[in-house]
């Protein structure tokens, strides 16, 4: 019998924005390759699809707490998962905002910091606490997108996200910059256009068609030191 590679052996998984969509398909879908994971849902006290994925996993499926753009949450966070150790870090969290058919120069001030917070900025404070609880050898994944990419870009639209991407994008390379005598995986991925809350119902691709494909790339970046900026097949997406 073939021995499993390292990429399909089954460890621990830190999923920052579990309760819904991609997050919660990417929990589920590890759940059943065999994954132990913890996922982080919102402290607003309701209940999820995440408990309720959880009340069919047992000890496999752990949950908490965390609001990303709260420093003081994400400090609770890494003191209560003191001593825990995770191959993977993968942080999904994000958001749009609320009118993407608005030119940058249109956006309050408001709506530009709470998407440029969530997106960018936010993503980084997790990696920055929470990194010591993966091992050297373990990967750190961002739910990065497309529209990031400065290359693809030749149509415009949806200003503030693409450009709260194309940022998280650039503090990810500020990043692996900074330990770039690491041995850990970095990914930047680029899920594509999904039938989600976020997405809409005029994406065209769903959940069960996208998710397993992309947490099988996720998977084959293990071992593989550096930061990569992937689509959900792999392929290198243009910065």
């Amino acid at each position: 019998m073939r021995a499993a590679s390292s990429s399909e052996r089954p460890g621990s998984l830190l999923l920052i924005g579990a309760s819904r969509g991609i997050g919660l398909a990417m929990a589920a879908e590890l759940l059943a390759r065999g994954w132990r994971v913890t996922g982080t849902v919102r402290p607003d006290g309701a209940r999820t699809l995440l408990h309720d994925l959880a009340d069919h996993h047992g000890d496999r499926l752990s949950i908490a707490t965390l609001d990303i753009t709260e420093p003081g949450q994400i400090a609770q966070l890494r003191q209560q998962l003191s001593g825990r150790r995770f191959d993977i870090l993968f942080v999904n969290a994000g958001t749009a905002n609320l009118r993407q058919e608005d030119t940058i120069a249109e956006t309050s001030d408001a709506e530009f910091i709470r998407v440029m917070l969530t997106n960018a900025l936010a993503p980084l404070r997790v990696i920055e606490a929470l990194q010591d609880l993966v091992p050297p050898e373990g990967m750190i994944g961002v739910m990065s997108s497309g529209q990031g990419s400065l290359g693809n870009n030749l149509h415009g639209g949806h200003e503030v996200y693409r450009g709260s991407k194309a940022a998280l994008n650039m503090y990810m390379r500020c990043y692996a910059a900074r330990h770039a005598a690491d041995r850990r995986a970095l990914v930047l991925m680029a899920p594509g256009w999904i039938r989600t809350a976020l997405g809409g119902p005029k994406a065209p691709f769903s959940l069960e068609e996208t998710v397993p494909r992309m947490v099988t790339t996720l998977l084959a970046q293990r071992g593989t030191p550096g930061l990569r900026y992937l689509d959900r097949e792999g392929h290198t997406v243009p910065w």
